[in-house]
């Protein structure tokens, strides 16, 4: 071993003052250095994991902010004290072999290199999946998910950080071997297409405010309907009201067509849209002790003396023949049970009066008259809401007897009067 150009020279001239042969004392010497350079790399690894990882532990735990305990969960500094003995190899590993063995060196420095770098690209990964949980702190990723841009950077990183490795092995520049990858482009493109249509669609998707964490969707081709917990680079995931979890390719959100029901989660109701179909053949006018009975009815009293009153005024006034009920005005059971309905969705508690509401006749067909009703539940939880929508029918098909109306159903299961006399004779 060269004196003048290692330090542990020194070491070796005691040891040949003390009579040992050259070779055995150059053996001692080298074995020591590398024992020292050993020892050394430890020292490094135990102050960097155990004093300063731990120092950082205890002051993440005395303070109030969340991004220092994201750092150690994401095992960001865990990471990075794998540098400290790498590094220290690398310095010292000059001076521990010699001059001759100038070859080992550099292939130790080379592994070291990779090494770092390796460790350096999963730093910087687990540095973005802090910023992801920093982020989702916040309310506005809800609206702008950033975790397929945070992929694709780190696919970048990944990318550079494969690209700086095989150029520390070949001993190239990094930019030749990257001008040498035009020629690889068509390969590259057919090998990354999903991502690059999940990138393109990501951010149509987050420009554009179609989707967000949270927005209940439904979209048949793929059997999704619930809420989204998940918008990534090539994915999207959906959790199903029963629980079990769809997943989305990104790109199928902009070419396919889905339901966000966000606007009705934003708005101040859920509607309820549904009919009560109705026996036409019970359809008839209103005689007057029918009327006097139902006024007895609290929510009709008012609107059947305002109208009985009107009705009369009219008849009178046109000079109507009362012999036949079908001239003139007359009130219909039909009518009156409209108005009771709207009556009684009016003074609902849970029932929003500020958007739309309508009490309506659909056309009438082969199941009879369908009675509309269009109206929008204030508690839009989807449990709540169907209880909601039970109770109001539940209700109203008790009252369609009230008003000598009958509820069509196919088969109806009422035998016609003349069948039924028929078959009483």
């Amino acid at each position: 071993m060269d004196s003048e150009n290692n330090a542990s020279g020194w070491l070796q001239s005691i040891l040949l003052d003390y009579g040992l042969d050259w070779h055995y004392a150059n053996l001692a010497t080298q074995a020591m250095a590398i024992l020292a350079m050993l020892l050394a790399a430890m020292a490094a690894n135990f102050v960097a994991r155990r004093l300063l990882l731990n120092g950082f532990k205890v002051l993440a735990r005395l303070t109030s902010s969340a991004w220092d305990d994201m750092l150690l969960q994401r095992g960001v500094l865990k990471r990075l004290a794998h540098l400290a003995p790498a590094l220290v190899v690398y310095l010292l590993i000059p001076y521990v072999l010699s001059a001759d063995q100038a070859t080992l060196t550099t292939i130790i420095k080379t592994i070291l290199i990779v090494y770092s770098i390796f460790v350096g690209t999963t730093v910087v990964d687990a540095s973005l999946n802090v910023f992801l949980d920093i982020y989702r702190q916040f309310p506005i990723s809800r609206e702008i998910p950033l975790k397929g841009f945070v992929q694709v950077i780190k696919l970048a990183v990944y990318f550079l950080g494969a690209v700086l490795i095989i150029s520390v092995i070949v001993g190239k520049s990094p930019v030749i071997l990257l001008s040498g990858l035009g020629a690889l482009t068509a390969v590259l493109m057919l090998v990354f297409k999903d991502t690059i249509l999940g990138l393109v669609a990501g951010i149509q998707l987050v420009s554009n405010r179609m989707l967000a964490v949270g927005d209940w969707i439904e979209m048949p081709k793929y059997g999704a309907d619930g809420d989204v917990i998940e918008i990534a680079l090539t994915t999207v995931k959906v959790q199903n009201w029963d629980k079990t979890i769809t997943t989305i390719p990104t790109y199928a959100l902009i070419s396919d067509s889905f339901k966000n029901w966000r606007g009705m989660q934003n708005s101040g109701g859920r509607r309820i849209k549904r009919a009560i179909y109705l026996d036409i053949n019970t359809i008839r006018f209103l005689t007057e002790e029918e009327i006097d009975s139902l006024k007895s009815i609290q929510l009709l009293r008012d609107y059947l003396q305002q109208r009985h009153e009107e009705i009369q005024r009219y008849n009178e006034t046109h000079g109507v023949d009362a012999s036949r009920r079908v001239n003139g005005r007359r009130l219909t059971n039909i009518g009156t049970f409209r108005a009771y309905i709207e009556a009684y969705l009016r003074h609902h508690p849970l029932i929003n009066q500020r958007m739309t509401f309508l009490v309506r006749q659909l056309a009438p067909g082969e199941k009879g008259l369908p009675i509309e009703i269009y109206v929008f539940s204030k508690d839009k939880v989807w449990a709540n809401y169907e209880r909601i929508q039970a109770d109001i029918f539940d209700h109203l098909l008790a009252a369609v007897p009230e008003f000598g109306l009958r509820v069509f159903q196919f088969p109806t299961g009422v035998m016609p009067v003349s069948a039924a006399g028929l078959t009483a004779s």
